[in-house]
């Protein structure tokens, strides 16, 4: 049966949803009413990486993108804070450490989100990181993932830097206990690397291009000093970007 129209009169359309869509309501309502968030953020500087990609451009190299060094340093912070890469295991009620750092990447689609995953990221270079990234994006737009290739994974990254977000919170994908939601880069005015006292002096100060992340966890499997290692880990990766080459 159709609804009844609203008591006010006023025209409304129906939006039928596709099936993607409804196992979409279905996996976040799920996952917002049992899985325990809990909420951390760091901001890193991203000047390195844009010094790198400038030069690299000059040498007419096609550098990584941002999105790039994103997956790379996630996947070896999360070789480095092993205990974040995880899931939970609803049966036994217990925490599970994967192996592998398979990066599940959120990417949008007409339908709506899909994460297709870059399997054993931590061993890729950042060019393989780069072709097998494009390459699942513009499938997973074109709906030709295979199953094996959305479903799964044991991290996922929704990036929304493109869009002019600067930061957000992102719903946990279960299994999965953590979710890095990445907002992009804006410019501020920080104080010196070499500042050793808490007052600087405004003319003291430097820009840099900072960015945002925050970190969604699952607090039966991963705590807050885990989660505040690896934000630290993602940081000095970001931040040092010669050490992901």
């Amino acid at each position: 049966d159709d609804p009844p129209p609203p008591a006010d009169g006023r025209g409304y359309t129906d939006l039928p949803l596709s099936t993607m869509r409804k196992v979409i309501a279905s996996r976040l309502t799920q996952s917002k009413q049992e899985v325990p968030h809990a909420y951390s953020s760091i901001s890193c500087s991203l000047d390195n990486i844009l010094a790198l990609r400038k030069a690299m451009k000059a040498q007419d190299k096609k550098p990584p993108s941002l999105n790039d060094f994103v997956i790379k340093a996630s996947a070896l912070a999360l070789r480095e804070v092993p205990e974040a890469n995880c899931i939970w295991d609803e049966k036994a009620a217990t925490p599970i450490l994967m192996d592998d750092v398979d990066v599940s990447v959120a990417v949008a689609t007409p339908d709506g989100l899909i994460t297709p995953i870059i399997k054993a990221a931590h061993h890729l270079r950042l060019n393989e990181i780069s072709t097998t990234m494009k390459d699942l994006a513009g499938r997973a737009r074109d709906k030709k993932l295979l199953p094996e290739e959305f479903q799964g994974g044991t991290f996922t990254i929704s990036n929304l830097g493109m869009f002019g977000i600067t930061e957000f919170s992102a719903v946990i994908n279960p299994p999965q206990a953590c979710i890095l939601a990445v907002g992009g880069g804006s410019e501020q005015m920080v104080a010196p690397a070499s500042a050793v006292d808490d007052y600087v002096e405004p003319e003291a100060m430097v820009k840099t291009t900072m960015m945002t992340v925050r970190l969604s966890s699952d607090e039966r499997c991963v705590d807050q000093a885990v989660a505040s290692r690896f934000l630290a880990a993602f940081r000095a990766f970001m931040e040092d970007p010669l050490s992901m080459l």
